[in-house]
């Protein structure tokens, strides 16, 4: 039976305590522990820097934003740490580019050039996050990751199949670790973190430790979270059951082995659980329908090494493991089955990085990558009435099998006022599957992609650039073998899929001074072979459409994005942006799905030592220009989503060895969602966050 009892988490004493008394007994077994100097550190980097200072981890090499030929997102630690985020996707909320969609509370999935789900990259320190089983549409895998274990988050978008491969269409969102920093002397860190939101809609506590060394350094944490139910805006209350408990572990330690070179070995593990799919619930005639467990774990080890020839001056290898579990549970309204749905996903990720630098102006990157997939999938009915329990064939075909091998280039190119980058990616796939419905499946599709792009300083203060990338998504194992209700459908397999294929081409225009940051972006992405649900006509299964897929449609996504940040003075800092996005399906001459309104955010900083206020102003405009699926989805409707206007407040007081942030969210208590999203956000409440660094 897959139905387990689950512990409780509900009590705000709980968390604490174990919190409090996991810290005192490390702290009170090693002595005295330094003062956190990475949390002054980062409340320091909340001054503006130029662009030319702000270095990106792209794969080819770390380099400055500000010669990019595309568009990139950056979130430092600092400004993760000064936003008062709850979540992971919720960090992402108010960037250029990025809207967020959340079908429910522990979701969340970030809407880039128009595109969400398995056409949009998810990437931890290097490993690939997006397997098999990755949906189309929304889906709540960012949120999967704790966020107060991240160090940097970037987007880079509308571009990214060369250097990282399938599913990159809309982009990549890359989310790098805290790195624990070497020390010449024996060196103990420990801090312990506790926040709670208002109306017990979220109660929090970390604890982590650090111990560093010369050659040696080590930190491991726990985070421990009950979310309440989500307290609606204006008229919406609480909106129940929406709550959800959750827990995230991670140790990550780093090896310096001298002439031999480098380890870092990382270890994560998370779960949530019991987090309710709220609209299926208040729409659908469920009494019940949850994921009972939503559990990701990621071992990785990474060997890098710095070698004297020009034509191979490093290497990097990453070994990474992956286990994906999750359990989904429903029951509908006067229905005596109860049903238990499992999905296993084992992963095992290989790459191999060879830097080379022919000249002092030239770098290049080649390497492979290898990742396979083991799916297991079942399903229990269980009769309530009789107790009664019947296996059945899950939502994907049970032991289907996804394999990727690649093999990439990239060149990246420095001249006095020029930036080139350029590369090359060959992938091929294994994937095999059998269902009663389609018989055995093994294909092999393959897909070879390029980009280009070049920027140009005009002086020293303006500059210029044009790329052109091309994408592709292969078909994963929920394209081809989904059978089953996924959203508000009934899905039958598909066993002739193609590759997904886009072009995306992009212009602008950067001003970078000290006191003026200003960004202008336009891109047209053309798509074609879009795998897409396809509804089968006249066909009903248990009171719901039923559809399948196939490479039916060609569409395209157009749009311009622009940023602005004044420097005010030394303590007033404005910034604001704004993204407009318009989709076509030409195939159907029809809007495409889930195009995000007009959107943007504003937001004023004040700083003087160690005080500072933040004031955001977050906005969308009404989106009622729809798809037929928009019109049918019951998150969106006929009639779309209204504009809305959301006021957040934050002050943040750093003392020498406690950090206090207090925030008040939603100010006018507005009533919102953000588009396609299955339950409206939070109203007016106030949130309260202590940091004890001892």
């Amino acid at each position: 039976m897959m139905k387990k009892e689950v512990k409780q988490y509900s009590s705000w004493n709980q968390l604490t305590k174990l919190i409090c008394v996991l810290t005192f007994l490390f702290c009170h077994s090693y002595g005295v522990i330094n003062v956190n100097a990475t949390l002054k550190r980062n409340f320091n980097d909340t001054t503006y820097n130029n662009l030319d200072s702000i270095t990106v981890k792209s794969r080819l090499v770390q380099k400055n934003k500000i010669n990019l030929p595309y568009s990139l997102v950056q979130k430092n630690a600092a400004s993760i740490k000064f936003g008062n985020y709850r979540t992971t996707p919720e960090a992402l909320m108010g960037s250029s580019g990025v809207f967020v969609q959340k079908t429910n509370h522990g979701g969340g999935s970030a809407i880039i050039r128009g595109l969400t789900g398995n056409q949009t990259l998810l990437m931890l320190d290097g490993v690939r996050l997006n397997n098999a089983t990755f949906r189309y549409g929304p889906n709540q895998y960012l949120n999967n990751i704790d966020l107060y274990t991240i160090d940097q988050i970037e987007v880079s978008k509308g571009t990214g199949s060369v250097e990282y491969g399938s599913d990159a269409i809309g982009g990549v969102i890359h989310l790098h670790s805290y790195r624990p920093m070497y020390n010449q002397k024996k060196t103990w860190n420990s801090s312990t973190t506790l926040k709670y939101l208002g109306q017990d809609m979220e109660k929090t506590a970390r604890a982590a430790v650090q111990y560093s060394q010369k050659n040696f350094a080590i930190q491991s944490g726990i985070t421990l979270r009950n979310f309440g139910d989500l307290v609606g805006g204006k008229n919406i209350g609480v909106q129940s059951p929406s709550g959800y408990d959750e827990t995230g572990v991670n140790t990550i330690a780093r090896i310096q082995l001298n002439k031999a070179g480098e380890i870092t070995i990382s270890s994560r593990f998370f779960i949530q659980k019991d987090v309710p799919i709220y609209h299926k619930v208040l729409l659908e005639s469920f009494k019940v329908n949850k994921i009972a467990k939503q559990e990701r774990n990621i071992q990785s080890i990474q060997w890098e090494k710095n070698l004297s020839s020009k034509y191979l001056s490093k290497i990097k290898v990453t070994q990474s493991f992956q286990y994906s579990n999750e359990e989904r549970e429903s029951n509908k309204l006067n229905s005596v089955i109860y049903k238990y749905e499992i999905d296993q996903v084992n992963s095992n990720g290989t790459s191999v990085d060879l830097y080379s630098n022919p000249t002092k102006n030239w770098q290049i990157n080649s390497g492979i990558d290898y990742n396979a997939d083991k799916i297991k999938s079942a399903l229990i009915d269980k009769n309530l009435t009789t107790g009664i329990s019947v296996s059945k064939r899950g939502l994907y075909p049970n032991n289907s099998s996804y394999k990727s091998f690649s093999v990439f280039n990239l060149h990246k190119i420095d001249l006095k006022k020029w930036h080139i980058e350029a590369g090359l990616r060959y992938n091929r796939f294994g994937i095999q599957l059998t269902d009663t419905s389609i018989g055995q499946v093994n294909i092999n599709p393959s897909a070879l992609v390029g980009n280009a792009g070049i920027s140009y300083k005009l002086n020293t203060t303006n500059l210029v650039y044009a790329s052109l990338s091309s994408g592709y998504r292969a078909p994963n194992i929920d394209d081809m073998g989904t059978l089953g209700i996924v959203d508000f459908r009934y899905e039958l397999p598909s066993n002739s899929l193609e590759p997904e294929k886009s072009l995306h081409y992009e212009m602008g225009y950067k001003l970078n001074t000290k006191m003026v940051q200003f960004d202008l972006s336009g891109f047209y992405l053309n798509l074609k072979d879009i795998i897409t649900r396809q509804k089968v006509t006249g066909s009903i299964i248990n009171g719901y459409q039923v559809y399948s897929k196939q490479n039916s449609d060609a569409s395209y996504i157009k749009g311009f994005e622009t940023n602005l940040a004044l420097q005010l003075n030394q303590q007033f800092k404005w910034s604001s942006n704004l993204t407009y996005t318009y989709g076509q399906n030409e195939t159907k001459n029809e809007p495409m799905r889930r195009i995000p309104p007009l959107f943007g955010q504003q937001e004023l900083a004040w700083k003087k030592n160690n005080t500072q206020i933040l004031v955001q102003h977050l906005f969308a405009g009404k989106q009622d220009r729809l798809a037929q699926g928009d019109k049918d989805d019951n998150r969106i409707g006929k009639n779309g989503t209204p504009n809305w206007n959301v006021f957040n407040i934050s002050l943040n007081q750093q003392f020498k060895n406690i950090f206090i942030q207090l925030g008040g969210i939603n100010l006018l208590n507005e009533k919102y969602k953000t588009h396609g999203s299955g339950i409206y956000a939070m109203g007016r409440t106030y949130s309260l966050l202590v940091q004890f660094n001892l």
